[in-house]
């Protein structure tokens, strides 16, 4: 009979029938304080990841489309300049794009993502989510050509994008989202 070898450490042995799945996991922030005790200001309002890049709505309380103003200001020049036009243009392709806030970057969604929008030191990145599905008879991607599922557009400083092949991509991206899923009823047994 082999012995088992003793547990270091602070954990405790499961006991029979218990699950980590059914215990909820203790968050790595601070709690708030217990019984009545007042919490120091600002202590249960949610911070961003990094200053300058917040990664929702949830962690600063502004909405998204405030967030993207601030950041095509905080650019500012042509970068800026370059990611406010072609804003416009995702919202002239689909009036109905929801404009979000993930990974501290500007998405554009509807019924899913269909770009996001970054800005680097010598160039202006748009991402497709599913940009490799889409046809570019225009040739408007010109990065992360060689993927499965992303297709990209580098603009650099004093590039022009032909507005309507842009409009296109934005378009078929849409369709290719399709019809938000229906959500079935859930099966009562």
């Amino acid at each position: 009979m082999a012995l088992k070898p003793k547990r270091s450490g602070k954990a405790k042995p499961k006991t029979k029938g218990a699950s980590s799945v059914s215990k909820p996991r203790k968050s790595a922030s601070k709690s708030p304080p217990r019984g009545g005790a007042k919490a120091e200001p600002g202590a249960s309002q949610a911070r961003p990841i990094s200053a300058g890049s917040p990664r929702s709505e949830r962690a600063t309380g502004k909405p998204a489309s405030r967030l993207i103003d601030q950041r095509i200001r905080d650019l500012g020049g042509w970068r800026g300049e370059t990611l406010g036009r072609m804003r416009a243009l995702i919202l002239e392709a689909d009036p109905e794009m929801t404009e979000e806030w993930k990974w501290g970057t500007p998405v554009w969604s509807h019924n899913g993502i269909v770009c996001t929008g970054e800005a680097y030191t010598k160039v202006v990145k748009l991402t497709f989510a599913r940009g490799a599905r889409i046809a570019d008879p225009s040739r408007v991607f010109n990065s992360s050509l060689e993927g499965n599922t992303r297709r990209a557009i580098d603009i650099h400083e004093g590039a022009k994008v032909d507005a309507g092949a842009f409009k296109a991509l934005v378009k078929a991206a849409v369709a290719l989202n399709g019809p938000p899923a229906k959500k079935l009823p859930h099966p009562r047994l």
